[in-house]
């Protein structure tokens, strides 16, 4: 089924059209929810969320960008509005850890396999796991943070650097990196985490 087949279907209510919508998208969105939940039930539920909202909206489509793109965005607001609605987001932001912490400019060898560093991120307290996702793998500004979350600029901003700070601290840890290797070699966490 072609995507214009898809949405002309699902527009209409049709089962098998959206069945193929979600079957086609849903493993990469699945992905996108693992990164702000807890654990695997908790992004399946935030995904189911998304799908419904997905749905309900996709009249709202204009296609001018991708529809890939388009749903991404309402999967990640639909995070985010799970992660307040639960309070999670407030609740763990802890700044208690970043003390002992020193930040770094640059902070993930690029050779480093993008399934560990992503499990690594998920060991972040929540706060700074939403906020590194939201501005180094989803691209969105800290002004733009500061809205969806209901926090200042300047604490996104502070957020961001002591969850680079804090995951820095567990690749080491991990043994994913060490500290000669970190000096001597920088790369930049990335869309493609």
């Amino acid at each position: 089924m072609t995507e214009e087949q898809m949405l002309a279907g699902t527009l209409k209510n049709n089962a098998a059209a959206q069945e193929a919508l979600y079957d086609r998208y849903s493993p990469r969105m699945l992905a996108v929810c693992y990164r702000f939940a807890k654990n695997r039930e908790d992004a399946e539920d935030m995904l189911q969320e998304g799908f419904i909202k997905i749905f309900t909206q996709l009249h709202q489509y204009r296609k001018e960008g991708a529809l890939e793109g388009w749903i991404r965005r309402i999967i990640v607001h639909t995070c985010i509005n799970v992660l307040k609605k639960n309070k999670k987001f407030s609740e763990t932001v802890d700044l208690i850890h970043a003390n002992a912490f020193h930040t770094k400019e640059d902070m993930v060898p690029s050779i480093i396999q993008a399934k560990q560093v992503v499990e690594c991120i998920r060991m972040l307290p929540l706060g700074y796991k939403t906020v590194l996702n939201l501005y180094a793998i989803e691209g969105y500004s800290h002004k733009e943070i500061g809205k969806m979350l209901d926090i200042e600029e300047s604490t996104s901003r502070s957020q961001y650097t002591r969850a680079k700070a804090m995951l820095e601290d567990i690749l080491i840890k991990k043994h994913i990196i060490d500290k000669s290797q970190y000096k001597n070699q920088y790369g930049k966490i990335n869309s493609k985490i």
